[in-house]
Formats: C-alpha cells, sequence, structure tokens
C-alpha cells in the first residue's frame, strides 16, 4: 500500500464516508505480524471456529492482492494461521490475512511478505474438521464485514470500505 494510502490519510480525506458508515474503522484490538506493516485489498470473508481446515482452502486460491479476513470467533484458545499457511497465502498472491484469533510460529511469520493480524498467538494448533462458512457477513470486533469490501491496514490502524478508496 503507497504511503498515499495511509490509513490516517484516507479518514482524514472521507468524512462523509466515515459519517455515513461506508468507511468503517476496526477496534483497535489487533497486534501486527508479517514483514508488510501496511497492506490493502479487496475482502474474502470466512467465519470458523478453532478449526483451520477452510482458512488452508481459501489460501490455496489464488489471491490476486485480496485480504482474506477470519472470523474466529475471538477464540485466543488455539491459532488459526501458523508459519505454513502464512508463506501458503505469501506464494498465492495474497495481500494480507486478519485474524479475528490467533496465530502462531510468530517469528515465521515476521519474515513473510505479508501482512498478518491477529489478536495475538497461541502455539496449540487447531482442530481440523473441516467447519465453518465461507464467503459470508463477518462481525470482526463488532463491526460487520461483508465480501467485497475494501481493507486498509497500517500501522495506525485497520480500516473496511464498502469501495476501494484513494486520496
Amino acid at each position: 500500500m503507497a504511503s498515499s494510502s495511509a490509513t490516517a490519510e484516507l479518514c482524514d480525506a472521507n468524512p462523509t464516508l466515515l459519517s455515513e458508515g461506508e468507511l468503517r474503522v476496526l477496534a483497535p484490538i489487533f497486534q501486527t505480524y508479517g514483514r508488510c506493516r501496511a497492506f490493502s485489498g479487496p475482502v474474502v470473508t470466512l467465519k470458523v471456529f478453532e478449526d483451520n481446515v477452510l482458512v488452508r482452502e481459501i489460501l490455496e486460491n489464488p489471491g490476486d492482492g485480496k485480504v482474506l479476513v477470519v472470523d474466529g470467533g475471538g477464540s485466543r484458545r488455539c491459532a488459526l494461521v501458523g508459519g505454513n499457511l502464512a508463506l501458503l497465502a505469501q506464494n498465492m498472491g495474497w495481500a494480507g490475512i486478519l485474524v479475528s484469533g490467533c496465530i502462531r510460529d510468530v517469528d515465521e511469520i515476521s519474515g513473510l511478505d505479508i501482512g498478518v493480524t491477529a489478536l495475538g498467538s497461541n502455539p496449540l494448533k487447531s482442530n481440523k474438521k473441516g467447519l465453518g462458512e465461507k464467503h459470508v457477513p463477518v462481525d470482526i470486533g463488532g463491526t460487520m464485514i461483508h465480501e467485497g469490501e475494501w481493507l486498509y491496514a497500517d500501522r495506525d490502524g485497520i480500516l473496511i470500505s464498502k469501495s476501494e478508496l484513494s486520496v
């Protein structure tokens, strides 16, 4: 993401979109991992709970600069993304992954050229039952996010927009 698309500048340049709810700021509850501290792209949504089989299924597809938003129910009891999945996402062309849950293999992920944000880390791997829902609206920290919306993330925070933005 170019510095001209920084989240603070996007907020400053779009007060009407903010007031109308077309542009939303996610609660500041996420930690930043991965070498890409700023990333953006159209959203692909996934809802799972302590099970990452569908995370892998989605990341095995070409990312084309998209951002996977995983509603993990906010669980901190296990990791939904580890180094192998983050590497897969990087290699498949995903811009980033946001996890409302935990990741693991933090040192490995910190060396990858992908944006990763999560609530925290946990060394325990997830279940492998394949349960969850792809491409459905998700609630991330009280903000509803729909497939095809745009996510903008940097060190200041994370924005969700109904459409692509430019400053």
